[in-house]
This record gives structure tokens, sequence and C-alpha cells, in this order.
């Protein structure tokens, strides 16, 4: 029996894929200090489960494809407290950021169409587009260069025919820049010039940590008619399982299409669209406290990592990753050893290795995304000293 070209093509997540290794050295004993997956620990709002309990109708319906209006409403005014201006046509209700993704490239790519994208980046940008027959052709960013945007002249030579948009997520995972002005200038030239959507992926929004420059891009002026955001409440709320995401687009013409593919699908969970209501726009303490937490702990994965020979990074200005040069050849083979055959003390790490986070998937062989928003403080101290012991053993082997 044959299967589809496009499901072999898919990669399985650079994330998961050691998760069956994690859970053998678990069940052997061995205590894992999980920094590399991006599921924040901090506890869900209150709101959020006040909303479930509410939930008193005796028959779980279907929602509207294009989301609860109570829903919208409440997301009308969330973006209203940032500054973007949208009405209820704008805005369609997802299973998550991951299917407003999906949504993204299928409404703007036909087959073998191409989508440039900051490289590294989220390790399932791939699996959309491959989803959708799509090609990514990445804008390469470089450690030597701060992870900064090439010259304008750099981006123009990737465009080519089959170009329809530009993806990304700002703040960025896994490297926790934030575009400069000048950056999100650049990217509203070219996608004028060229005639081009901006997907813009806007979920670590929140995670800012230092006074540095931010914008949404559906605050360019230039170019709100090709702006796409995808958002969600997963990362804000700490509520990843609750898979309420958005689409949002002043371009009517595409959030008429993309409602297509909402009625495709029937509708998001009713009982956590009513649950998210009740979430939204009460949160801004919450919010406040959370930021200050992941900023503790950011500044003590940094410093642990600092401690480290050989171990090169650039401290993240956002997001929940540090993004580091390792002294091995392959973090790949690291990371899976870190789970079958090191240990001390009867404990280990794991972590992303970097080779997930790029197209060809040989590029970042030295590179590991390292998470903080899934430990303790205390927990993200001990993984760091387990790496400069285990980075020892493996070097010397």
């Amino acid at each position: 029996m044959k299967f589809s070209e496009k499901i072999e093509k898919m990669h399985y997540s650079p994330i998961r894929k050691l998760v069956p290794y994690l859970e053998e050295a678990t069940n052997n004993g061995t205590k894992v200090y999980e920094l590399h997956i991006g599921q924040p620990n901090i506890k869900t709002p209150d709101t959020f489960f006040d909303g479930l309990h509410e939930y008193k109708d005796n028959i779980v319906k279907y929602a509207n494809s294009r989301g609860m209006d109570c829903l919208i409403q409440e997301f009308i005014q969330f973006y209203a407290n940032l500054g973007i201006d949208l009405n209820k046509d704008d805005i369609l209700i997802t299973h998550g950021g991951s299917e407003a993704l999906t949504f993204a490239v299928m409404a703007t790519c036909n087959k073998d169409d191409e989508i440039l994208v900051l490289e590294p980046f989220y390790s399932n940008y791939d699996s959309f587009l491959k989803m959708s027959d799509a090609n990514l052709v990445p804008i390469k960013l470089k450690f030597e260069n701060e992870y900064k945007l090439p010259s304008f002249e750099e981006l123009e030579a990737l465009i080519t025919s089959k170009t329809k948009a530009i993806l990304f997520s700002n703040p960025n995972n896994p490297l926790g820049t934030v575009l400069t002005e000048d950056e999100m200038k650049a990217i509203c030239e070219l996608a004028v010039k060229h005639n081009l959507f901006i997907i813009a992926d806007e979920v670590y929004r929140t995670f800012i940590f230092e006074d540095v420059f931010y914008k949404s891009f559906m605050n360019m002026e230039e170019v709100k008619d090709r702006v796409i955001l995808v958002d969600s409440i997963s990362k804000h709320y700490s509520a990843c399982g609750a898979r309420i995401g958005v689409i949002a687009s002043k371009n009517k013409e595409l959030t008429n299409l993309v409602l297509k593919l909402c009625q495709a699908r029937l509708s998001v969970s009713t009982i956590e669209q009513v649950a998210t209501t009740k979430l939204l726009n009460t949160m801004e303490s919450y919010l406040d406290d959370v930021v200050d937490k992941y900023k503790y702990r950011r500044d003590a994965m940094c410093a642990g990592l600092a401690e480290i020979d050989g171990v090169e990074f650039i401290k993240p200005k956002s997001a929940f990753y540090v993004f580091a040069k390792l002294p091995v050849d392959d973090t790949d083979r690291f990371a899976k050893w870190l789970l079958t055959d090191f240990s001390y003390d009867n404990e280990t790490l794991s972590f992303a290795p970097g080779s997930g986070f790029y197209t060809d998937g040989v590029t970042g062989k030295n590179l590991a995304r390292f998470s903080f928003c899934a430990s303790k403080t205390e927990d993200i101290k001990k993984g760091m000293a387990l790496l400069k012991i285990a980075l020892d053993e493996y070097n010397n082997i």
C-alpha cells in the first residue's frame, strides 16, 4: 500500500520526537528537567474555569463556524486595548494558532507556491506549508549578525513569480528577538512592491522583557489590506490545551474565503469558547505578574548558560526560549544521549535540537532551544548545572 507524497514529505516534530525517550527515562526512575517544550507551567487563570462551570446548556451544540459572537466581541475589545481596530467581519475563531496558520497558508497558496519564512522558525511552519503543497523559502538569520534581517536587496533576491507571502513570528520563536521598526518597514515595503501577504504570528506579544520597540503589523497602515494576524490564548493565558486561536485581517475578501475553511471543519469547541469569553479582558494584573516570573526565569537560564565553557547565545528580549550554540557536533544526538545514556544523581534534562528549526534539517546541528516557561526557576538552575556536567562527559567519550 502506498501513502501520499504529502504525508511522506512531512517531518515529525523535532520537539515531540524525543518524548518516547523522555518517557522511558522517567519510567526508569530518572528525574528529567523538561526544558524542551513551550508549555507554560504557570496556573491558568481562574476566570477560565469560572467560564467552564458557568456553562449550563444541557446540550453541547455546534457553535457558529466563524466563532461565537460573545467571544468575537471580547476579542474586538481585547485588540482595541492594544490599539488595533477590528470589527466582527475581521475575526474568525480557530482551533488554536495552528489552525489559523494552516488556514492562512491554504487561503494564499496554490500548489508549489512559495512563502518566505524567517529562519530559524517555529518548526511546525514547515508542516503547515507541506499540508498545502506550498514551499518554504528561508530568509536566513545569522548568529554573527545577531539574527537581524538581511538587507532589502537580499530579501528581494528571494522573490520569484511563485512568492505569495512572508511568514514569521514576532516576537520570535525560537530566538526571542523582536523586529525593529526599520525591519518592519522593510517587510512592509517588500510586501507592497511585490504584492505579498504578511502572515504575522504574534502569539508571544505579551512576553517582552526589555524596553524595546514593538508594534503589531495590524497597526502598519500601509499594509492593512495584506496583513493576516495569527494569535492564540495558549501562551498569553497558559491555556495551550484550550485550543482557542484567532485569524484576523482587514482584507474582507480573505476573511470571507477563510470562512469556507471554518465551515468545512464545522466549529471550534463551544465550551472552550464560552470559557475564553470569561477569560479575556479581565487579566491585566495576571499578565504583569507572569511576565515578571518569566523574566526572572530567563535571567536564571542565561546566567547558567554563561557559566558553561563553549556555550554561546544572545540573551532573548522576549518569548520563552534561549537559542544557544553548544560545543557539540550534533545536538540531535546529544539530546537523545541525555535521555538514554546520561544520568547524574539519577537526573538529566531535555531540550529541543536546533536542526528542527531549519528547513534543511542539517543547519543548526550545534544549536539548541531551551525553554524557560515550563519549569520553576530552581529547576532551571538544576538543569543548567546538569548541562554543564553532561557536556563535559559527552565530549570526553
